[in-house]
């Protein structure tokens, strides 16, 4: 039988914890390597941890530092010895079968990874009423990197949702970028790119806790969380530019620049002058989108685009607060619609849809001019010197 590394940074989440990892030893699927990885813990996380520990033999206990969710994961992966890898964060939670069914998918098409659904759930623990993506919509299918109407929609950034191979990972030299936040965009965006096969199965097998407060284990909303989005923007960027895959990005691009701008108007941990210093390291990455012929639609939401562009942060903020004033009131079902395009919607915004194809790439070295100095060094295992 195939052994399965689950892979689980833990960090402070003593109330969560428990429920995470009886997702994990109540798997149908009993040939797993469960490897918890205490980051540093304060509270009595890493005594759970050595609980469970002496409850089921497969489990191993590493603690560490603190060191971020990155250095956590690779943590992990330096110590797996299964064939495939799966990752936990320790306040989510897998369905029964998630391995199992995983497992048969990868097996059956000779897959390097698999992706699955999934679902959020409340803090409380109860389910939102549907899962991310459609059941019906969304079958059993083969993701294309070249599909820009579902491969796109399904390829989520979250690594928790999925089931990779050890070799594929191993071949790729694929590790998490640590010092910055959105690791898991850059892994999986990596992933994508380098796949020669990937399918996604339609059930759910992941369970997404919506906290209000924000995971313990994810940086909090403020100055230095922007500063570090923006270099791993900067590296996804010139990743897909570096695999000619432009006509991709700019469908990931439109889905992340809605997803970013939410993340600052809901954001109540900085003052004006570190609101402004925020926007301003965004700014190359809001005028990427004239680069990438995405449409202004007439929206609110473009109106604070086109403010940050020309440098009008001061009026873009008085914006956002009155954004942010309608979201306080909104459940987080809501807030989360509102920040998300449907996915029939995003041709609406793309201007010219065959212009970056894979033999017709109009980008230059432009991109220098937007802030963004590339040096050739291999950003798929650490940042380095890239920025």
């Amino acid at each position: 039988m195939d052994k399965i590394t689950v892979i689980v940074p833990v960090y402070n989440e003593e109330k969560y914890l428990e429920q995470c990892l009886d997702s994990i030893i109540n798997q149908t699927y009993k040939n797993l390597e469960i490897i918890l990885v205490d980051d540093g813990s304060t509270d009595s996380s890493l005594e759970i941890c050595k609980k469970y520990k002496k409850i089921d033999k497969r489990i191993k206990v590493i603690h560490k530092e603190n060191g971020g969710l990155s250095s956590a994961r690779n943590a992990g992966l330096d110590a797996a010895h299964g064939k495939f890898i799966m990752f936990c964060d320790s306040d989510d939670y897998y369905v029964p079968k998630s391995c199992e069914i995983l497992l048969k998918e990868i097996n059956k098409k000779k897959a390097d990874y698999v992706v699955g659904n999934y679902i959020h759930c409340r803090e409380d623990g109860t389910w939102w009423d549907k899962p991310i993506f459609d059941q019906e919509q969304y079958k059993n299918f083969k993701i294309n990197i070249n599909d820009h109407e579902k491969s796109f929609y399904i390829m989520s950034s979250s690594v928790c949702n999925k089931m990779f191979r050890r070799s594929f990972l191993r071949k790729h030299q694929l590790r998490f970028v640590e010092g910055i936040p959105a690791e898991d965009a850059i892994f999986t965006m990596y992933c994508f790119m380098k796949a020669e096969r990937t399918y996604y199965v339609k059930d759910i097998m992941y369970v997404y806790r919506q906290r209000n407060s924000g995971s313990s284990i994810s940086t909090n909303n403020n100055l230095n969380y922007f500063k570090g989005i923006s270099k791993a923007y900067k590296i996804n960027y010139l990743n897909f530019k570096e695999n000619n895959e432009l006509g991709f990005y700019r469908y990931f691009y439109l889905k992340t620049l809605f997803y970013i701008v939410y993340k600052f108007i809901d954001s109540t941990v900085m003052n004006e002058d570190e609101q402004e210093l925020a926007l301003e390291e965004l700014q190359w990455f809001t005028k990427l989108s004239r680069k990438l012929n995405i449409k202004y639609r007439n929206e609110e939401f473009f109106d604070i685009i086109k403010l940050i562009n020309k440098g009008n942060f001061r009026k873009a903020i008085e914006r956002c607060a009155k954004i942010r004033e309608i979201r306080s009131k909104m459940s987080e079902e809501d807030k989360l619609k509102m920040s998300k395009i449907p996915p029939k919607e995003y041709h609406k915004y793309i201007i010219n849809e065959g212009l970056y194809g894979k033999k017709k790439n109009s980008f230059d070295s432009g991109y220098e001019k937007l802030g963004i100095r590339y040096r050739g060094q291999d950003i798929t295992t650490e940042l380095g010197e890239v920025l």
